[in-house]
């Protein structure tokens, strides 16, 4: 909390000079890191067995990214998987959600504790260009 108190004084600074600037210009920039509680460990992947690509995406010759929100438990275990981002395909994005509900992972830590924590995962499907 008290990382909180000293940072936004500077974050409202900032964004009154953005604001000034806006007119002419639009700077970006970069992010505040806001802490509350120790830094923590993210989760890492640990059995990820990618999906066979789907036929009939295959025979329609569809290819995209699909970034999954995934749910990590405490255990390592996928918990939920929502499209973060779809590949514009249905059919891609339901084979790589299928696909990530049986991973597992080496869950978060804060510490030596495992949290339950949230991860991207990206999938691309690129078929070869024959």
């Amino acid at each position: 909390m008290t990382t909180i108190r000293l940072l936004l004084p500077l974050a409202l600074g900032l964004a009154a000079l953005a604001s000034a600037a806006a007119g002419a210009d639009v700077i970006l920039l970069a992010p505040l890191e806001i802490r509350a509680s120790p830094p923590l460990e993210p989760a890492s992947y640990r059995n990820t067995p990618l999906p066979p690509y789907p036929a009939a995406a295959r025979e329609q010759r569809l290819e995209g990214l699909v970034v999954l929100s995934v749910l990590v438990g405490t255990d390592g275990r996928v918990g939920g998987v929502n499209v973060a981002t779809s590949s514009g395909f249905r059919i891609l994005d339901d084979v790589a959600s299928r696909a990530v509900k049986k991973w597992t992972f080496a869950p978060a830590r804060r510490g030596s504790r495992a949290v339950e924590s949230v991860v991207e995962v990206p999938m691309k499907f690129a078929l070869s260009r024959e």
